[in-house]
């Protein structure tokens, strides 16, 4: 077959359907969301019958492909590093119980990060977890280790991980396709509730079990530490990689003519290490540098006295490493001369809402109604209204309607309550905001919490909600609305209010106060409908105006701080704001931002 270029989610995606996987399930989340897409774009070379789904948050897609591999079919789950701490509660639980067919959990870390709440290194919590996991350091590599780690899987009857970052997720390398694999199984599953139902008096013995599995899987011929052999003019003195490091690492040394001067090991599954490798390096090695992204996980298990790294220091202990972070830890640990300083990163504008984004009218709207409110926000390109000041905190997914209540009840203990208006997007209020709207209505939490239903999951992509009715691949599914959803979680006062029209989205906000503050009153939610703004179909669904901005601009920069709109400007030579029309939709949602009417509207077109 001919050569792909392939991004490395496309390049895992193409090996869960040469390898026969015939359940996929994830939820969306850079850096790992474009490998169950890819399954989508090519479900079609699939030999056996596959389903694909977005599920409504990483549990539930793990839970689903768990239940297809007790039926002895091969199933994977794709999330990303903060995705698996919603998935821990079966993840950890299945490392006891095991599997039937080979299960594959996708954890895409994100280094950096880039885009996530915090740097977590899911081989960490594959060690706390007891769980084994693969670490490629290519794209190709990553497709490779798809087939062997359902292998293992299968063999083991373990739950496996593949464990890619971002640098491995969006870089690109050439693929060879195999043809797809057909296993011909039919769902068979094999009751044993000593094992499926496991009670504590049955967990000892599956313990002691794992322990000896994970004790055979470490020494798997196909998952060793590769080394790549010096020629002896650096004896005892040995690298240790993994990862896309391991990458990096590779092309130093060629670039420094020092690539089969230094013995070089990459260590292909970080956990469990081979008790053998561990003894070998303590037997012939003095001095080890090891290189790993993001804590200490090989070093720890090593417990090497030569060895340097993240716990000696000599490795940042936070951020990527980057090629020239590498190349200072090397020279430093070999010897070499330093690398000559990188040039300061350059910062550009900051992020910002698009253009015509609904969000940006509905925060604009909260923060002119309650200038002195708390706003307990989430994770999504919403996260952005902190730049209009209607975001004040972002902790993880659905936690802004319990910190709302949070508030309450702290402020409540000192007789005087400000306003909280909690804003969540629509699919993060699927994904884990109605467990918070139902505690909240429960401990009266007076708080208003105004989800943005944009119909869509739009930070990552697009990928579709659940009250859109529409499945993964663009079938049709039954819809869940969420208005009926929100009054069966306790909810009164409910409203639904495209945010485009501030006047009415700021009076059902007053009132929305009034519900939470009288007497008889509660949680109020407010629904901000209106499409997201980069989908073609909302564009063209919309009257467009020709904005522009008069002779009566006095230069007061509301418009351009307070709104912060891309597509406005300020003219320093002049002292006024302009309107950028090639940036403009046209949605006219500025005109009521400015305090002396200079932004105005012509007609349609």
């Amino acid at each position: 077959m001919n050569k792909k270029l392939l991004m490395g989610n496309e390049a895992i995606a193409q090996g869960l359907i040469e390898a026969g996987c015939q359940l996929a399930t994830a939820y969306p989340g850079t850096p790992s969301t474009e490998v169950l897409q890819a399954v989508i774009d090519n479900r079609d070379e699939a030999v056996d019958p596959l389903h694909i789904e977005w599920s409504v948050n990483e549990k539930v897609a793990f839970e689903v492909a768990l239940a297809g591999s007790y039926t002895g079919k091969r199933a994977a789950t794709v999330m990303k590093q903060v995705g698996l701490n919603v998935a821990a509660d079966p993840f950890m639980r299945t490392a006891y119980l095991g599997v039937k067919g080979g299960m594959l959990t996708i954890v895409a870390d994100d280094p950096g990060p880039h885009s996530s709440q915090n740097e977590q290194d899911t081989r960490l919590f594959c060690l706390q977890g007891r769980v084994p996991i693969l670490d490629p350091a290519s794209p190709a590599e990553a497709r490779q280790l798809v087939p062997l780690a359902f292998e293992l899987s299968e063999k083991y009857e373990l739950n496996m991980v593949l464990r890619p970052t971002t640098r491995i997720c969006h870089s690109r390398q050439n693929v060879v396709p195999a043809q797809p694999e057909t296993h011909g199984r039919t769902a068979d599953f094999q009751r044993d509730p000593t094992r499926w139902a496991a009670t504590p008096a049955f967990l000892p013995a599956l313990h002691r079990k794992l322990n000896e599995k994970l004790a055979q899987i470490a020494r798997e011929p196909a998952v060793q530490p590769r080394l790549i052999a010096g020629n002896g003019s650096k004896p005892r003195t040995a690298l240790v990689a993994s990862g896309i490091v391991y990458g990096h690492l590779v092309d130093l040394l060629t670039d420094l003519d020092l690539h089969g001067k230094v013995d070089l090991f990459q260590v292909v599954m970080p956990y469990p290490l081979n008790p053998e490798f561990i003894a070998r390096l303590q037997a012939d090695y003095d001095r080890l540098l090891i290189l790993e992204e993001t804590y200490p996980v090989i070093e720890l298990q090593l417990g090497h006295p030569g060895a340097v790294g993240k716990q000696s220091g000599l490795v940042p202990r936070e951020g990527e490493l980057t090629p020239d972070v590498v190349h200072q830890a090397l020279a430093l640990f070999l010897g070499l001369e330093p690398p000559a300083e990188s040039p300061a990163e350059r910062r550009g504008q900051r992020p910002s809402l698009c253009p015509g984004c609904p969000h940006r009218a509905a925060f604009y709207s909260i923060k002119q109604t309650f200038p002195q409110g708390i706003f307990p926000s989430d994770i999504g390109c919403y996260t952005l209204g902190m730049n209009l000041g209607a975001v004040n905190t972002v902790h993880c997914m659905g936690a802004c309607i319990s910190q709302g209540a949070g508030f309450y009840q702290a402020y409540l203990q000192d007789g005087e309550v400000p306003p909280i208006v909690v804003t969540i997007g629509d699919s993060t209020f699927f994904h884990s905001g109605i467990p918070a709207l139902i505690n909240a209505v429960i401990q009266q939490a007076r708080i208003i919490v105004v989800i943005l239903d944009n119909a869509t999951t739009a930070m990552t992509g697009g990928q579709p909600v659940p009250h859109m009715g529409v499945a993964a691949g663009g079938a049709a599914t039954r819809a869940v609305a969420i208005e009926p959803l929100v009054k069966a979680c306790g909810v009164d006062f409910v409203e639904v209010c495209d945010p485009y029209d501030q006047q009415r989205f700021m009076t059902l906000l007053r009132q929305a106060d009034q519900h939470a503050r009288s007497p008889e009153g509660g949680v109020a939610v407010l629904i901000s409908r209106h499409g997201c703004i980069m989908e073609p179909a909302v564009r063209q669904g919309q009257t467009r105006w020709k904005v522009s901005i008069d002779e009566r601009c006095v230069g007061c920069r509301k418009c351009v701080d307070a709104f912060e709109c891309p597509a406005l400007k300020m003219d320093d030579q002049n002292s006024v704001a302009v309107v950028d029309q090639d940036r403009c939709v046209g949605c006219g949602t500025c005109l009521p931002v400015c305090p002396v009417a200079a932004i105005v509207k012509e007609e349609s077109r």
